[in-house]
């Protein structure tokens, strides 16, 4: 039997720079990064290399898993565990974390999904962590290019339940959960980078 593809998609390697660019920012400090929707597990090994001072836990849904193991155990790298099984509708590993990183998942997770993903930070992020969502937004239910409203709608042909979020519809989960805005970074074809922060310990205290 012919094992199977090491899954790969092009658009992390197109990608990947600018994320770390802001990623050594924002997670500067040793500690453990969660990454939520992990896909291929390219991001995961070209992060966990360039940032040794964290160890970068990749989850994602159950089918997704394999190919994640095929890029973590090629790499070989001393700072990327085992993937763990995170999914918006089931309960979630009870760990915390020094930050959160999460690419192009959004738009295709549905929208109650994203709400239960956020409702559970509070109870996985330590004080003072950084949440990092890439990936195309609306502002005030605009689209910020004509690709983007094109993209919207394969979304959308695809299935009713995905989409482009509306940054003002996330930013108030997020606020929500008790976090603050730190940055809106624009990135390449037309995406954004969104950092929030959970505050430190003596502010929480």
């Amino acid at each position: 039997m012919t094992p199977p593809e090491k899954p790969y998609a092009p658009a992390c390697d197109r990608n990947r720079d600018p994320i770390l660019a802001i990623l050594r920012g924002c997670f500067g400090a040793r500690g453990t990064v969660l990454e939520i929707g992990s896909g291929t597990g390219q991001h995961a090994v070209h992060f966990a290399r360039h940032l040794p001072h964290l160890v970068w836990q990749c989850s994602d849904r159950a089918e997704m898993l394999d190919g994640i193991r095929m890029w973590l155990d090629e790499a070989a790298l001393p700072n990327t565990p085992a993937p763990l099984h995170v999914d918006a509708n089931l309960e979630w590993p009870p760990r915390r974390f020094d930050g959160i990183f999460s690419a192009n998942t959004l738009h295709i997770m549905s929208w109650p999904e994203v709400e239960r993903c956020f409702a559970r930070l509070p109870g996985v992020l330590n004080p003072g962590a950084a949440l990092v969502i890439y990936g195309p937004f609306s502002y005030a239910g605009r689209h910020t290019s004509a690709s983007n409203a094109a993209f919207d709608a394969s979304l959308r042909a695809g299935g009713a339940h995905r989409g482009i979020r509306d940054f003002e519809a996330v930013h108030a989960l997020a606020t929500g959960a008790g976090l603050a805005l730190e940055a809106d970074h624009a990135m390449p074809a037309n995406n954004r980078c969104l950092v929030w922060r959970a505050p430190s310990a003596a502010t929480a205290g």
